[in-house]
């Protein structure tokens, strides 16, 4: 089945496109947005701004994980070629978001909300990136205009801003990578030419040395949202000097000269398997460990890749088959010298979290605290006790910090916030309690009583309930000051942690509808996803934590204990919230 067949079967059968998008091209974008972007059905009804006055705009999501803006223009096409309307259309919505007060205006409701998620990403210094989707093909004169308007893009020195074509190879390579992301290992069968490979053993160990055309480069797996790279002791340094160069020498009028300039990508496999007859080499769990930087900036220059002729742009990449993890890690460190590392990329080995590491696995043998990405974890470790070192740094904000609004930020809490998240000496226990409370959250999140908005911003939500459920606890032990210490919470988590949560997700429910409803009456564009990154939800939360207990003493018993008594503490198990500002 082509990948045309593909989209026009799912949204033809799927009563979710159906019901929520009037046409087959608002299904298309909305298809595209759930299926490949990975949004939430709730997130896709948010982000999809389709229709009348959408301003050239027919989606809008906010990536907070990549730190990334991307706005779709989308064409569905069942055949014939695609003109440079759509192109004038990118072209008009560039121009529109320099100017958001008009931009909101004049946009329809849903465009109106997502603009002020748009202000607050810019405000952070989101970059942008313009996606043509598309089915058709593009004509040589909208081609040329591409090309025009990618460099004006490039110029911009308001915006990181770039712009990217994607088409039905694109469309289909990037539905293959979002439908194995639950998938431990990315696998990849990488096309080779016959008389530029060396394959050799040293010791054991076999090795692939090969000059691969750029455009093969873009068939990746796990580049835009870094994957790929998982095992790599950074991840994207954005447009830095050295990426600004090899920008710079795609873009050249001798791209053939890049091959020489450029010190090549190095990259590991558990295994991998050569056939030089079919001219493939497949890799099994495929991390590239040195080539981050590189392969992002031409994932990012796409177009001006596919303009190089095959036979005059080619990159070197190193294969190595490294089943043993230390050897792996070793190459991945030795590897990476050529850029500065930022201190948030290293901090996986610092001094502190190593600490807590040891602390929290000599307490439980059975646990373990990932504190790199990509660990695997061991067959004799309990997964109920595996802990993120990046999930416990935004659990510890939301808890002990009492900031969930900025929980979603791991750039803050591994840089200027990493001393206020990260304590040497921070008890294991509630390291677990943080654990099982985030646990049951994501275990439960389908069946939460939440409004369907909070439903469609699940990466910042989790940490409101968190929240949530700590203002509870303080404010049923009258200590609405103070923040509980989350070990002395472990018993109540293990026995009642189901129970607990519907309070936490109506605390939120009630601070969202008054935020709302405040909003409407000083007729102002209420965005809920701004009012979670902001202090004003907390505080509306604790507000409606506070009446919500006072109300406690007439509701109904769990286990024949009113739910008062199930959150009683002892005074001496509370402390002041941790700062974060």
């Amino acid at each position: 089945m082509s990948i045309l067949q593909k989209i026009k079967t799912e949204i033809g059968n799927d009563k979710f496109y159906q019901d929520h998008f009037s046409n087959d091209g608002f299904r298309f974008v909305a298809w595209y947005v759930r299926r490949v972007l990975l949004q939430s059905p709730q997130a896709t009804k948010m982000c999809v701004v389709d229709g009348a006055n959408d301003k050239k705009i027919d989606a809008l999501v906010i990536d907070d994980d990549n730190r990334n803006i991307i706005i779709v223009q989308g064409k569905f096409f069942e055949f014939g070629s695609i003109d440079s309307g759509p192109l004038q259309e990118i072209l008009s919505a560039w121009v529109r978001i320099q100017d958001l007060h008009s931009l909101q205006t004049d946009g329809n409701d849903k465009l109106k909300e997502r603009i002020e998620a748009l202000r607050q990403a810019l405000d952070d210094e989101y970059d942008i990136t313009f996606e043509l989707l598309t089915t058709g093909k593009l004509t040589p004169a909208a081609e040329s205009d591409l090309k025009v308007f990618s460099e004006k893009l490039e110029q911009s020195k308001d915006f990181n801003a770039n712009i990217i074509l994607v088409d039905s190879e694109v469309i289909e390579t990037r539905l293959t990578d979002a439908e194995s992301k639950e998938l431990p290992a990315i696998n990849h069968t990488v096309q080779i030419e016959k008389d530029k490979v060396m394959s050799f053993d040293i010791k054991g160990t076999r090795s692939v040395i090969v000059a691969l055309p750029l455009s093969e480069c873009l068939k990746f797996p796990g580049i835009a949202d870094q994957r790929l790279f998982r095992k790599n002791v950074r991840q994207s340094l954005g447009w830095n000097t050295i990426n600004k160069k090899i920008k710079q020498s795609i873009k050249s009028d001798r791209p053939q000269d890049f091959f020489f300039s450029h010190n090549g990508i190095t990259a590991i496999c558990k295994e991998f398997k050569l056939d030089t007859e079919k001219a493939t080499l497949q890799c099994f769990d495929l991390n590239v460990v040195n080539g981050c930087q590189s392969l992002t900036t031409i994932f990012k220059c796409s177009e001006d890749v596919r303009r190089i002729e095959k036979e005059a742009g080619y990159i070197l990449f190193r294969f190595y088959e490294i089943p043993q993890k230390d050897l792996a890690d070793k190459i991945s460190i030795n590897t990476n010298s050529q850029s500065a590392v930022k201190p948030r990329d290293l901090k996986s080995n610092d001094r502190i979290i190593l600490s807590l590491k040891r602390a929290y696995e000599a307490m439980y043998p059975d646990s373990l605290l990932i504190n790199q990405r990509g660990m695997e974890i061991p067959g004799d470790k309990d997964k109920s006790k595996v802990v993120d070192v990046s999930d416990f740094a935004k659990n510890v904000m939301a808890w002990q910090c009492q900031r969930p609004n900025i929980s979603y930020n791991e750039k803050k809490l591994f840089d200027e916030l990493y001393k206020n998240v990260f304590k040497p000496d921070y008890n294991p226990v509630s390291v677990l309690a943080l654990k099982k409370w985030d646990s049951i959250i994501m275990k439960d999140w389908d069946n939460l009583p939440l409004d369907d908005l909070l439903k469609a911003t699940k990466s910042y939500v989790r940490f409101h309930i968190l929240f949530s459920i700590s203002s509870i606890i303080a404010y049923a032990n009258n200590q609405g000051d103070k923040v509980p210490f989350p070990s002395a919470t472990l018993d109540i988590v293990e026995k009642h942690g189901k129970e607990i949560l519907p309070f936490a997700a109506t605390c939120l429910n009630q601070a969202l509808k008054s935020a709302n409803q405040q909003a409407q009456l000083s007729g102002k564009i209420f965005s809920p996803q701004n009012w979670l990154k902001k202090n004003d939800s907390v505080m509306a939360q604790s507000l409606v934590a506070s009446t919500m207990v006072g109300m406690m003493e007439g509701m109904s018993s769990i286990g024949g204990k009113n739910i008062k008594e199930i959150l009683k503490l002892s005074p001496d198990q509370f402390e002041l919230r941790w700062k974060a500002e």
